[in-house]
């Protein structure tokens, strides 16, 4: 059942960020006085089409990855005389380059939508506090101390955990000076420190960006008390129950959720004695663990319970609200800068500093949707603008069959005033499609790598 859902919320995803920026192209062109023939949303056998008034075909197809606009092209086939003043190659440079433009253009109005709704609702962050920080690394090197709140890095202010790391993920793979900005609870002074980075975090396949700087943040403690316990598991079976505080295991004292998983994972198929509390009193049980395997193959203990969240320190919360100008505006700026991040991470993945394993495919945005949605509607939205962010950005890239191929022939065209040989587009389009299949190779296979 989980991957029927997780193969409808890809279906919705993709259609949405097809449908917009298939628009896009379709709404410019139809204004330049384009005759747009047919606007497919998925490839191969139609499923259901109709037609407009001035004979566009409208399909919903078979395979839901891509869509396209087919325009009215003397390079496609004859074209009667009456009609050649409707064709996309007799409008003049700078119409084409608006029509081709106005897809990745509309993936970023989504985007700006979406986040402008995703802000009028407000947001939630947490504070981020110093937890710990490691001898030796980034973070004790600058300085940094167990209770300061990290108010910005390198000027840009981060008041929420989210904010410190999407300033975080801009430093990956670079070498150099960061700059903390904090300040010590109940002050507001606020001190500046120097770190060092050396190739920070290059490669790395998962990069964990706060304990890549050697510190951890601050989290309220989790005691071992149950929230759930899942019906013909090791813990039913050994007579734990909701409410459950688990005192100690195999005499050993525990008092933190964190160190009762670890001793559950590190013992397999092997008895454990708890002490628990129950309703003020003090029960003895056994549970063994069930053998499952870990995420790096090896084997792990796990008893089937959930543990109750405590309630975070309010003063460590913050909420911001906003109104229709404002989120409008901090809409575009978010889009902006992940735009940005977007070509960064592209610059730097090709350098080698980012690891290509962290490219991801249908797989794994199906499985992202499906969590995301999930997790809420407001979640959902924001993930997507995230997708048509990178859906608009990766289509303005110089590489023929994409959007942005066809971009630099125009504008080329446009400097030249006349247009790209077309057997030198021909070539280009040629080892444009060799990149895009073998991105999408990679990106199938650090799916399948995952699974």
């Amino acid at each position: 059942m989980e991957w029927i859902n997780s193969v409808v919320m890809f279906v919705v995803t993709v259609a949405v960020l097809v449908t917009v920026h298939e628009f896009g192209h379709f709404w410019v062109a139809r204004r330049c006085g384009v005759r747009v023939l047919r606007f497919s949303i998925g490839f191969g056998a139609p499923l259901y089409r109709w037609y407009d008034k001035v004979g566009t075909e409208y399909v919903i197809a078979l395979i839901p990855l891509g869509g396209y606009v087919k325009m009215l092209d003397e390079r496609e086939g004859e074209v009667d005389a009456a009609e050649l003043d409707g064709a996309f190659n007799r409008k003049p440079p700078l119409q084409r380059i608006a029509i081709v433009a106005a897809g990745p253009l509309a993936n970023f109005a989504l985007a700006i939508a979406a986040f402008w709704l995703v802000y009028m609702a407000g947001e939630t962050g947490y504070t981020p506090i110093v937890g710990s920080v490691e001898k030796g690394s980034v973070a004790e090197v600058a300085g940094l101390e167990s209770g300061q709140e990290i108010v910005a890095v390198d000027g840009q202010e981060t008041p929420t955990w989210q904010a410190l790391n999407f300033r975080l993920l801009d430093r990956i793979g670079e070498s150099g000076p960061i700059r903390f900005s904090v300040r010590y609870e109940g002050s507001d002074v606020v001190y500046d420190s120097l770190g060092e980075l050396d190739e920070w975090l290059a490669g790395a396949e998962t990069p964990d960006l706060v304990g890549g700087l050697g510190l951890s943040l601050y989290r309220p403690p989790v005691p071992p008390q149950l929230a759930e316990v899942v019906a013909d598991s090791p813990a039913k079976a050994g007579g734990l129950q909701v409410g459950d505080l688990v005192l100690s295991v195999d005499g050993q004292p525990v008092s933190e959720w964190l160190a009762f998983v670890e001793y559950v994972q590190a013992r397999p198929a092997q008895a454990i004695a708890l002490e628990v509390e129950r309703s003020g009193r003090v029960e003895w049980l056994e549970v063994t663990p069930r053998r499952q395997v870990g995420s790096n193959g090896e084997s792990i203990g796990q008893v089937g319970v959930s543990v109750q969240i405590p309630e975070w320190p309010e003063k460590w919360v913050r909420t911001f609200e906003y109104g229709p100008v404002a989120a409008l505006g901090v809409a575009m700026k978010r889009t902006w800068d992940l735009s940005l991040f977007t070509l960064t991470s592209i610059k730097k993945m090709l350098m080698g500093l980012i690891s290509p394993k962290n490219l991801s495919g249908p797989i794994t945005i199906a499985k992202v949707a499906t969590a995301s949605a999930e997790s809420g509607l407001e979640s959902y939205v924001a993930f997507l603008a995230l997708l048509s962010i990178s859906l608009g950005v990766l289509n303005l890239l110089p590489i023929p069959v994409l959007d942005g191929g066809h971009l630099l022939y125009y504008c080329l065209e446009l400097v030249a005033g006349r247009p790209v040989p077309e057997r030198v587009q021909l070539l280009g389009y040629q080892l444009g499609l060799f990149i895009i299949l073998g991105v999408m190779g990679l990106a199938l296979y650090n799916d399948f790598a995952r699974l």
